[in-house]
C-alpha cells in the first residue's frame, strides 16, 4: 500500500480522500493547516507523500504538491481573474497559459469575466477564484480554511460537488469546516478539534450518529 499523501500526528489523510476538520472558532483548525504548510512550527513528524518536511519551507512544500485555500480567500484584489491565476502559478510561461485556460473552462463563472479585477467579484466567484488558483499547479493534496463563509446555498453545494468531483480524480483533501454535517456529507472521514487538540477521529457516518458531535463542535 502505497504512503498517504498526508501524515501528521495521528491522522492521515489518502489519495482520493476527503477528511473534514471539525471544531468551533478557537479549536485550531487554521493553526493545524498553517504547520502543515510550514506558515508555523510543528512538534511532531509532518510527511507529504512519504517524505518528512518538518524541516521544509513552506516553498517547499508547496513544490510537493500542496494547494491551499485560505480563510477569505485573499486574492491579490487588483489583479483580474486571469492575473490572479497566472501569479499563483510555478509553470513555465507557455503551460501557465494553457493551464489558465483550463480553470477557466473547468469554472465557467470566472471564463465569463476573466478580465474583471478580483474585488468586483461576487463572493461565490472570488471562492470559485480562490479554488482554481489553488488548482493551477495540480496539487496532490488540498487544504481548504472555511471555503463556505459567507456564501449562499447554492454556491456552497457548486463548491461541494467541485470538491467531490476532485476527489474522484485522486486528488487528496483536508477540508476545515465549522458545519459539520455540510463537510461530512462529502468527507469520508473527520478529525475534530478542540483547544488545539485531537479530540475525536471516525468515519463520516460515525461521527454524524455520535450524540456528542455538537458538544464537540461547540467546544465541550
Amino acid at each position: 500500500m502505497s504512503a498517504p499523501v498526508l501524515d501528521i500526528g495521528n491522522f492521515t489523510v489518502a489519495a482520493g480522500e476527503i477528511v473534514a476538520l471539525l471544531g468551533p472558532n478557537g479549536a485550531g483548525k487554521t493553526a493545524l493547516i498553517e504547520t502543515i504548510l510550514g506558515f508555523r512550527p510543528s512538534s511532531q513528524a509532518i510527511r507529504l507523500l512519504g517524505q518528512d518536511v518538518k524541516a521544509l519551507p513552506v516553498e517547499r512544500r508547496v513544490a510537493l504538491g500542496v494547494g491551499y485555500v485560505p480563510e477569505r480567500r485573499r486574492l491579490f484584489a487588483g489583479l483580474t481573474v486571469r492575473e490572479n491565476l497566472e501569479a499563483s502559478s510555478r509553470l513555465r510561461a507557455a503551460d501557465r497559459r494553457r493551464r489558465v485556460d483550463e480553470m477557466l473552462a473547468l469554472f465557467p463563472v470566472l471564463a465569463q469575466r476573466p478580465e474583471a479585477r478580483a474585488w468586483l467579484l461576487s463572493g461565490g466567484q472570488q471562492q470559485m477564484l480562490a479554488l482554481a488558483r489553488a488548482l493551477m499547479d495540480r496539487p496532490r493534496l488540498l487544504l481548504l480554511d472555511e471555503p463556505t463563509l459567507g456564501l449562499a446555498p447554492l454556491v456552497v453545494a457548486d463548491l461541494m460537488g467541485r470538491l467531490a468531483a476532485l476527489a474522484a480524480e485522486g486528488t487528496a483533501i483536508l477540508l476545515s469546516e465549522q458545519r459539520a454535517g455540510l463537510a461530512l456529507g462529502v468527507a469520508g472521514r473527520g478529525v475534530v478539534l478542540s483547544r488545539g487538540r485531537i479530540v475525536r477521529l471516525g468515519s463520516a457516518a460515525e461521527l454524524l450518529a455520535d450524540p456528542r458531535l455538537a458538544d464537540l463542535m461547540a467546544g465541550g
